[in-house]
């Protein structure tokens, strides 16, 4: 079998994750609601994963991070919690369907929204954001990079437009987080959504968002915090003000392991591999007869995705082939992202995509190579 579906999630993580997520089941109990060794291990672990990812993301403190089911959550979070009727919010045509959906449900509820666009290839238009972002907005939200094209958003020129005009930036790394640097100082972030489950390589059902100090996000969910039981509202005090109920502990045990690998590899190196692996395959499928490849690749740095069609064929069509005939793995249809769908013009066929994981190898590009040519 050969997965290059990487972009869904990562079907190759190291060993060690499946362990620590397995020992946690075993040992682990719950966090804040107990003075016995299970509990305060279980705090030590998700307070030592707060401090990874704090440190990964150049965020302003552990306490800031906050622990989600995924970047979904953390995007209705944030959207929903820092918007009100009346404000204005301005995002892309590049973005997933858990950015689009919780702004239209704000727009339905008397937010205004604006929507950039960008040419053929999926660039942005800096120009159109530069000059939305002047208009002083409440909040950007954009991707870092498009799940659908793999074009890269230049965030630290968006964030700094912003800082400037005193606009609130959030990001959705998705696609980005673990695998390319992010400085939420530098970038001026103001909050950053992300996964554990894609090139961060923890379990699924693992995410969160990292928030600047001086941004307050109404909570989206109230309850069980396992402090200040007899407050009649919840605790104001981060990260807890946005996590009700009890954690996913185990699955924040497999994300701190998955953290260990990370800090352990050179991260750069794991980006060259994926990116040289997307590379080699564009440069062959882009000679096969009536190919349409999407995106802009007039510069290397771009998310290890390539999405393409062959002629008029349902791109459904294509993707089943490739894994009835030759265990290749793949992701067509509309990827969650109609915007971008519709720009390429790609709405009624969709797309086949392609994404690649460190994990993958040489042979498996060529076999996917094989396997388009073979169609």
């Amino acid at each position: 079998m050969i997965y290059l579906d990487n972009a869904a999630t990562s079907y190759y993580r190291p060993g060690q994750v499946a362990d620590a997520a397995a020992d946690a089941i075993r040992h682990m109990g719950n966090s804040s609601r107990g003075t016995y060794e299970a509990a305060l291990e279980t705090s030590r672990v998700i307070y030592q994963t707060r401090c990874m990812l704090d440190e990964i993301f150049h965020g302003d403190g552990p306490e800031q991070t906050v622990f989600t089911m995924n970047s979904t959550e953390s995007l209705n979070i944030t959207i929903k919690g820092l918007l009100a009727p009346g404000d204005v919010a301005v995002t892309t045509v590049l973005e997933h369907n858990s950015v689009l959906r919780p702004l239209y449900e704000m727009e339905r509820c008397g937010v205004k929204l604006e929507i950039i666009d960008c040419d053929d290839q999926g660039r942005l238009d800096y120009e159109a954001m530069r000059k939305a972002i002047r208009k002083r907005p409440k909040i950007v939200v954009c991707t870092h990079a498009s799940n659908l094209c793999g074009n890269l958003i230049d965030i630290r020129k968006i964030g700094s437009w912003c800082a400037a005009g005193n606009v609130l930036f959030v990001v959705d790394a998705s696609q980005t987080a673990g695998i390319f640097p992010i400085n939420m100082q530098e970038d001026h972030i103001d909050v950053l959504c992300f996964t554990g489950h894609k090139s961060l390589m923890g379990p699924q059902g693992t995410g969160g968002l990292s928030v600047k100090k001086d941004v307050h996000i109404r909570p989206l969910l109230s309850g069980g915090s396992g402090i200040l039981t007899y407050s009649k509202t919840h605790p104001a005090e981060m990260p807890v003000a946005l996590e009700a109920g009890t954690m996913n502990g185990h699955g924040i045990a497999g994300l701190r392991a998955a953290l260990l690998y990370l800090k352990e590899q050179d991260i750069d190196k794991l980006r060259e591999k994926e990116q040289n692996l997307a590379w080699n395959f564009y440069n062959q499928v882009k000679e096969i007869p009536d190919v349409c490849i999407y995106g802009d690749f007039s510069s290397k740095n771009r998310a290890p995705i390539v999405t393409l069609n062959l002629g008029n064929e349902d791109s459904g069509k294509v993707s089943d082939f490739l894994a009835q005939e030759y265990d290749i793995y793949t992701r067509s249809g509309g990827h969650c992202a109609p915007l971008l769908h519709q720009r390429f013009q790609t709405a009624d066929q969709g797309s086949v995509r392609f994404s690649f994981s460190h994990f993958n190898t040489q042979a498996d590009v060529d076999a996917a190579v094989k396997g388009l040519r073979c169609y």
